[in-house]
C-alpha cells in the first residue's frame, strides 16, 4: 500500500489525545493493566505521546507543503433567516479560530463580498475572560438569546443571556453555571430548565432528569420543580413550541437514545401523550403539529402509520385534546427511502428525502384537509441539506455537495418558485480525473449493501489501486456524499480511490434499516462493510496489500471488528475516537446511554452477543492483525488492544487517530 501517502492524508488531524498499548487476550478488571487509562494521569501520557507524533510528522518534507497549501475557510457561508431582511451565521476562519456570530441583510449577502456585522466574538471574550470558550448554540427570544459557551469544547456549558441589539450580556441576565444542562424560552421573563440541581438529580449516563421553571433575577434554589423522571433515563429535555407564539409547554422524556416519552403542562396538570415511545414531534406547520415515527403504529386499532413516516395533527383539536385528535399522513417512505430533514416557513412544510442514497427536496403545503408536495428542482445525484427557513416568509435555503463538486448554497422562494444559486465554495483539488458511482455488494445473508465509489477513471482493475474504505452504520445516521476536501487534496489527487459504505444500523432506509443492525443483530453491520471490502476486491479494482480502511466513534468500533474479524483484508486502518472495550462501555462517560444501540454487557444474553465482536478482547492474541493499534480515548477513557505482529516496521499516530502501517 501506499503507506507514505496514506500518512500524508491524515497530516491535517493532528490534535487531541492518543494512547498506545498491548492487550492481552481475555483480560478482566482485575487483571488488566491498562485500566490506567480510565483514570485522568493518562491525558499527561497522552499528551506527551502526540508531541512526540507531531515531531515526527512534522519532519516530514512534505508537511509545509500541504499544510501551507490547505486553503481554510474557503467554503460558503450558509446562514439562518432572522427576519424577512435580516439574515445571521457563525463564522470560522483563520483569523476567528473561535469564531464570530454576524448578520447582514440578505440581498447583501446575495452579493460577491457580503457587509457582515459582528454580534458576538467568541474570539475576544475568551482572551477578556482568560477562559478557552467554545461556541455551542443559542435559542433566541426576540432579541434575547441564551447563548451556550463550553469552557475547553466539553459536554457541560454556562449559559448566558445576550441582547443581540446591544450587542451586549445583559444585566440582570439568566445566566446558568456550568453544567450537562438544557433550557428553553417561555416568555421574556421565563425559562425551562433541565441541569443538575445536586446529588441526586442526574442520570446513571450523567444528565439531568429535573425539570423546573425559572423566572428572572430568581436564584437556582429557588426555581419551581415542574416534572421529574428516573435516574435510568437518559436524560430529558424542555419542551417548547409554537408558530407566531409559544403554543405548548411541556417535557420531552428520553428514555434512551431512540425512546421517547412526551408529558404535556396543561391547566389541569400533566398530560402523557398517546404516541408511540418511538416518534418524534418536530415542529408546526401551516397550522399542524408534526410528528416523525420510527417504528410502525396502529393507532386505536383503525389507523396505521409505517415506520419512517411523519404524521400531523390540526394544532388547534390537538391543543383541546392531544389524546382524541386524530392524524393524517404526510410522508411515508417505501423500503428504500428515508424521511432527513425538515423546516417550516410561513406557509409551507419542508422535507429532504432519501431515496436509495440519493437526496430530493420538496414543500409541501397542507390545503382542502390533505397535504400536497411540490419538488425544489435542485442538482440531483447529490445530498441536499435543508440549511435555513424564514417564519415570516416562504424563503428558504439549501446546502448541496457532493464527493467531486464544490459545496453550493441555493435559495428557493416556495411561493413563486423561483430558484437561485447563492454561493459556490471553490474547489480544492482537481476533480476532473476521478469518477463516482453507487455500486451494491451482497452481505453474507443476501442482504444488497450499496456504496460510493470515488476512484480515478484510468483505475486498471487489476488490484492495484490504493482504496480508502469508510463506514460508520449505527444510530441511525446515514453516511451522505460530501465534498472530499482535504481527502480529494492528500488523496483521491494522488491516484487513490475513496470508498463509502452505507451499513446496516444506519439511517440510509430509515429505521427499519437501523434496527437490522442494532443490539443482537449488530453483527450485520459488520458483516456488510467486510462485505463491501470483498466486492472491491472481487471488482479487482483493490487488493488486501493496497486496502485500507477508516472510520470513527462507532465508526472506529466498526473498523475494530473488521480488523479482528477479517484482519486478512486489510493493510492500514486509520481509527478516530474509537469505542473498543465493548464489555465496559457503560461506564466510560455517556456510555450508560448508548445501551439502545449495542445492548447492555451487564445483562448475560446481551452480553454473550457483545462479547462475541468486542475488539478489545478479540485483539489480544494479535495473530494476522496489520500493525499496532493506536487510538483516542474516546470520553477519554475509551481502550484497545495493540499487539504488534513480526514483520510490522513502524507506526505512526496522527492525533485522535488510530493509525495502522
Amino acid at each position: 500500500m501506499k503507506k507514505s501517502l496514506l500518512r500524508v492524508a491524515l497530516l491535517s488531524m493532528i490534535c487531541l489525545t492518543v494512547a498506545l498499548l498491548h492487550g492481552q487476550s481475555g483480560a478482566t478488571p482485575s487483571d488488566d493493566p491498562f485500566l490506567w487509562l480510565e483514570e485522568p494521569r493518562a491525558l499527561a501520557w497522552a499528551q506527551a505521546e502526540n508531541e512526540r507524533t507531531l515531531g515526527s510528522l512534522q519532519s516530514d518534507l512534505r508537511y509545509d507543503r500541504f499544510y501551507r497549501d490547505d486553503p481554510p475557510g474557503k467554503r460558503p457561508d450558509s446562514v439562518r433567516f432572522a427576519d424577512t431582511s435580516s439574515s445571521r451565521n457563525f463564522w470560522q476562519d483563520a483569523s476567528h479560530v473561535r469564531g464570530i456570530w454576524r448578520r447582514t441583510t440578505f440581498e447583501s449577502y446575495r452579493g460577491q463580498d457580503p457587509r457582515w456585522e459582528t454580534i458576538l466574538d467568541i474570539d475576544a471574550l475568551a482572551l477578556a475572560e482568560n477562559k478557552n470558550w467554545v461556541y455551542k448554540d443559542r435559542s433566541c427570544f426576540g432579541r434575547r438569546c441564551l447563548v451556550r459557551l463550553s469552557d475547553g469544547g466539553k459536554d457541560a456549558v454556562s449559559i448566558r443571556e445576550f441582547d443581540t441589539e446591544a450587542k451586549s450580556f445583559v444585566a440582570g441576565r439568566f445566566q446558568l453555571p456550568e453544567g450537562k444542562q438544557s433550557v428553553s424560552w417561555i416568555d421574556r421573563d421565563t425559562v425551562l430548565v433541565a441541569r443538575d440541581w445536586g446529588e441526586g438529580t442526574t442520570t446513571e449516563a450523567g444528565y439531568p432528569f429535573v425539570l423546573k421553571e425559572l423566572k428572572r433575577a430568581q436564584p437556582l434554589d429557588q426555581a419551581r420543580e415542574v416534572f421529574r423522571g428516573q435516574r435510568t433515563d437518559f436524560k430529558i429535555v424542555p419542551l417548547v413550541f409554537g408558530e407566531r407564539r409559544i403554543d405548548v409547554t411541556g417535557v420531552e422524556r428520553r428514555i434512551n437514545g431512540f425512546e421517547r416519552q412526551y408529558v404535556l403542562f396543561g391547566p389541569a396538570g400533566p398530560i402523557e401523550l398517546d404516541l408511540p415511545t418511538k416518534a418524534s414531534i418536530v415542529g408546526i406547520a401551516s397550522g399542524r403539529l408534526l410528528v416523525k415515527l420510527d417504528e410502525d403504529w396502529i393507532r386505536s386499532g383503525d389507523t396505521s402509520f409505517k415506520a419512517g413516516s411523519m404524521i400531523s395533527y390540526d394544532l388547534a383539536e390537538w391543543k383541546q385534546d392531544p389524546l382524541r385528535a386524530k392524524p393524517s399522513v404526510v410522508f411515508q417512505p417505501n423500503s428504500r427511502q428515508a424521511l432527513r430533514g425538515f423546516g417550516s416557513t410561513r406557509n409551507f412544510l419542508v422535507l429532504t428525502i432519501l431515496d436509495n442514497v440519493q437526496s430530493k427536496a420538496f414543500v409541501y403545503r397542507y390545503d382542502q384537509s390533505a397535504w400536497h408536495a411540490t419538488p425544489v428542482p435542485l442538482p440531483e445525484n447529490a445530498t441536499v441539506s435543508l440549511s435555513a427557513t424564514s417564519a415570516q416568509a416562504d424563503e428558504m435555503t439549501f446546502t448541496v455537495s457532493d464527493y467531486l463538486t464544490p459545496t453550493s448554497i441555493w435559495y428557493f422562494d416556495a411561493e413563486s418558485k423561483r430558484l437561485e444559486l447563492l454561493k459556490t465554495a471553490p474547489a480544492t483539488f482537481d476533480a476532473s480525473k476521478h469518477v463516482v458511482e453507487q455500486l451494491e455488494a451482497t452481505s453474507r445473508d443476501g442482504t444488497r449493501i450499496p456504496y460510493f465509489l470515488v476512484r480515478p477513471r484510468s483505475a486498471r482493475f487489476d488490484g492495484s489501486t490504493p482504496t480508502l474504505l469508510y463506514g460508520y452504520g449505527g444510530f441511525q445516521l446515514p453516511l451522505l456524499p460530501s465534498y472530499a476536501g482535504p481527502m480529494g487534496r492528500l488523496w483521491l489527487e494522488q491516484g487513490n480511490a475513496y470508498v463509502v459504505a452505507n451499513l446496516r444500523g444506519g439511517g440510509e432506509f430509515g429505521p427499519a434499516w437501523h434496527r437490522a443492525g442494532q443490539g443482537a443483530t449488530k453483527q450485520s453491520t459488520w458483516d456488510d462493510f467486510i462485505a463491501v471490502a470483498d466486492d472491491l476486491i472481487r471488482r479487482k479494482l483493490t487488493s488486501p496489500r493496497r486496502l485500507g480502511v477508516i472510520g470513527g466513534s462507532q465508526g472506529g468500533l466498526l473498523v475494530g471488528t473488521a480488523m479482528t474479524q477479517r484482519p486478512e483484508l486489510f493493510n492500514a486502518a486509520i481509527i478516530r475516537v474509537p469505542l473498543f472495550d465493548m464489555l465496559r462501555f457503560t461506564q466510560l462517560g455517556a456510555g450508560a446511554s448508548w445501551t439502545a444501540e449495542y445492548g447492555d454487557p451487564a445483562i448475560p444474553e446481551q452480553r454473550e452477543w457483545i462479547e462475541d465482536y468486542s475488539p478489545y478482547q478479540k485483539a489480544g492474541s494479535g495473530q494476522g492483525l496489520p500493525g499496532a493499534f493506536h487510538f483516542h480515548l474516546h470520553q477519554r477513557r475509551s481502550r484497545a488492544s495493540c499487539p504488534r505482529p513480526q514483520g510490522c516496521r513502524e507506526a505512526r499516530c496522527t492525533g485522535p487517530d488510530l493509525f495502522l502501517l
